[in-house]
């Protein structure tokens, strides 16, 4: 009862301050900012280089992410201190299950994206254009502000796609520093190597959306998109030292193939290493797959088992409320670490990052300096 009380209140404190927001929010007569990561192609056509795209646009024409726009023979972004979502979250709702649990982030997201799934999760922001809807008024400076008057000791960079919001989440990242806060984002990871190992240096923590593993599906879930590009971003944040977590929403029939699961997890082991933690996710029916019904529970706990055969040492089931496996468990000796309860933590046995009961070092980021 008591613990139901302290999240009640919890759930009630992130209310209050989340409309306080909502009170100011308005739509805004979006400001043009002068993109990063462009050329000119010839008169006043211009290439975006942000992401593997490329798109090339003529001017008054969009590219794919309908965030970055030419006007008059220059690269704009559209999406520049005028956030669609502002709110204060659990750590482990980004999710980032191996980074200070019980930590709150400061979440902050601009509507638009580059990619155009058929089931996502956060459609409604995700697949809107940042001139066409009530949007925050915010600079930089303001949300660094905000960020420190909530106590969060992370901005986390999440809910739509954080690339097509480049410049704005770069200078935000670069006060956060100077502030004492860290960053993290929770990405597609289709962008390319430039900008990312630039927006790298100010990252502590990043998790990429490995949504499938074959071409095929990239293309036939709405994307339009190639898996190599994403690969090469989640190997690109791993050699630049920065935390990284990985996210599978399985989808039955679609991506759930237990032979894929396994070149997959192979893939993770081999590239990235046996510390790398994949979150397999329950689908659940959203946008233009609300004819599919949620991933079967017996599915993620097979990818589970696979996962963990395969020799990978940190393996969670999420959108499972309850599941064993949204727990930390020692791969040294078995006991349980970090205990979860949905995003609430009911135990945490890491000290100073290692196991308390064995002394085995826990790969993730455990302390706040």
């Amino acid at each position: 009862m008591k613990k139901f009380i302290v999240v009640i209140l919890a759930a009630a404190l992130i209310f209050i301050f989340t409309t306080g927001y909502l009170f100011a929010q308005e739509k805004l007569q979006a400001r043009p900012h002068i993109a990063s990561y462009w050329q000119k192609v010839r008169d006043n056509i211009v290439q975006c280089l942000l992401c593997p795209r490329k798109c090339v646009l003529d001017v008054g024409q969009r590219g794919i992410c309908t965030v970055r726009i030419n006007k008059d023979g220059a690269l704009y972004t559209l999406g520049y201190g005028n956030p669609i979502a502002v709110n204060i979250d659990p750590i482990e709702k980004k999710p980032f299950f191996h980074v200070l649990p019980g930590e709150c982030a400061f979440s902050i997201a601009v509507a638009g994206c580059n990619m155009r799934c058929l089931f996502c999760q956060n459609w409604q922001i995700s697949q809107a254009k940042p001139d066409e809807t009530q949007n925050y008024n915010m600079s930089a400076q303001e949300v660094v502000s905000e960020a420190k008057k909530s106590g969060c000791k992370f901005i986390v960079y999440t809910y739509t796609e954080p690339t097509v919001f480049y410049e704005y989440m770069l200078d935000i990242a670069k006060l956060a520093k100077e502030n004492g806060l860290k960053n993290g984002m929770h990405s597609c990871g289709y962008i390319n190597p430039e900008p990312l190992k630039e927006l790298l240096k100010y990252m502590d923590a990043v998790n990429i959306d490995l949504k499938g593993f074959n071409k095929a599906f990239y293309n036939r879930m709405g994307m339009m998109a190639e898996l190599e590009p994403v690969l090469e971003t989640i190997k690109t944040i791993r050699k630049q030292g920065v935390w990284l977590e990985l996210t599978n929403l399985l989808i039955s029939g679609e991506n759930d193939d237990p032979q894929e699961i396994k070149k997959m997890c192979l893939w993770i082991k081999e590239n990235l290493g046996d510390d790398v933690p994949i979150h397999f996710s329950r689908f659940m029916p959203a946008f233009k797959l609300q004819n599919l019904p949620p991933t079967p529970i017996n599915k993620l706990e097979e990818a589970y088992r696979i996962a963990k055969e395969v020799g990978l040492k940190y393996v969670y089931i999420g959108n499972v409320p309850g599941s064993l496996q949204e727990n930390t468990y020692c791969p040294n000796c078995k006991k349980l670490l970090v205990g979860r309860l949905g995003y609430e933590i009911t135990k945490n046995n890491i000290k100073d990052g290692k196991c308390k009961f064995c002394g085995y070092k826990i790969s993730g980021i455990w302390s706040k300096d």
